[in-house]
């Protein structure tokens, strides 16, 4: 059955041609500040170390889930300050804040920590709302200013304050369910921690302006490194706006034996959780033993961000070509 029509791409005119200004300004922003841009494989022999991202298969290749790995290779190549924007995919259900395939950002600089990815991201969304002429973002009804100073809160003192949980308790689900959430007889500990999440705390973020959500749990980081004063969490943080995630970034982890650990753990879960698993990028795991430079890096969704300056209902808004 045909579906086109020619009022859908109307419809999106404006958003297209706020897509188009945000676009043209990520270029121009990490130019102007010293970040060359990359082109890596869409195609990757091993696309995903993420226990719950379920990939797209075409032979023996899989469509990468995020271009991170190909990236840190070429840190370890001598790169030193690179960004990419590209397609990612992920076999997920379409949402309004998901869609199975979406345009990433992705950059990554040698030398420094998830303090320098904070001040990265803000100088970008504020570079991109004034290109657009946009004070704030919004979504649903809510609004953040991003030209405010943004909130940054630990997820421990998120939990505290939204869910009434401490983190650290010695049976989180008692905790979980004590103040309202429900869990499952076989949830783990990380279903719990997502529960609460869900439930709780995540709708909160961002209301007003922007919250910089950091220091997770060192188990929910498998690529970050761990914040050497406090072991139990890793130097990683989200940004939140109006309740949406608009990116996850974090100080490297650079050790390969304490990377293929966690990998080992990430690949055990999925194939019990699931029953399947994709290939281990060897080829990653080589890079790191030859040497990988302390860094930080960051991904973001782009299609999410426009639809925040747009003020679109749902991602489907914003791009190019209307989906259904």
């Amino acid at each position: 059955m045909k579906w086109w029509k020619p009022d859908l791409y109307l419809k999106n005119t404006p958003y297209r041609n706020i897509r188009r200004q945000v676009i043209h300004t990520i270029r121009n922003h990490f130019d102007s500040v010293g970040l060359n841009e990359v082109d890596v494989p869409v195609l990757q022999p091993a696309p995903s170390d993420e226990v719950h991202l379920k990939c797209f298969q075409t032979g023996d290749m899989y469509l990468h889930t995020s271009p991170e790995l190909a990236m840190k290779k070429l840190l370890v190549a001598g790169e030193t300050a690179i960004y990419t924007l590209c397609h990612a995919y992920r076999d997920e259900p379409v949402s309004d804040t998901h869609a199975p395939e979406f345009l990433m950002l992705e950059w990554y600089r040698t030398g420094t920590n998830y303090h320098a990815m904070m001040d990265d991201t803000i100088n970008l969304v504020r570079a991109c709302c004034d290109a657009c002429g946009v004070k704030e973002l919004k979504h649903n009804g809510r609004t953040a200013d991003p030209f405010q100073e943004w909130e940054i809160l630990t997820v421990e003192d998120a939990f505290k304050r939204y869910a009434n949980v401490n983190l650290w308790a010695d049976d989180l689900r008692a905790e979980a369910e004590a103040n309202g959430v429900p869990c499952g007889e076989n949830d783990t500990w990380e279903d719990v921690f997502f529960r609460i999440m869900l439930n709780k705390v995540e709708d909160h973020l961002g209301d007003g302006k922007p919250t910089i959500l950091c220091e997770y749990p060192t188990e929910l980081g498998a690529l970050a490194r761990k914040k050497p004063d406090n072991p139990k969490v890793c130097e990683r943080f989200e940004a939140y706006v109006c309740g949406v995630e608009l990116c996850n970034a974090f100080s490297e982890l650079t050790d390969p034996v304490e990377q293929r650990e966690r990998f080992n753990f990430n690949y055990a879960e999925r194939k019990r959780l699931y029953g399947w698993n994709d290939p281990m990028d060897e080829d990653f795991l080589s890079a790191l033993e030859y040497g990988m430079p302390d860094a930080s890096g960051n991904a973001l969704g782009v299609d999410r961000l426009i639809m925040l300056i747009a003020d679109a209902e749902k991602l489907a808004d914003t791009v190019w070509v209307p989906v259904k």
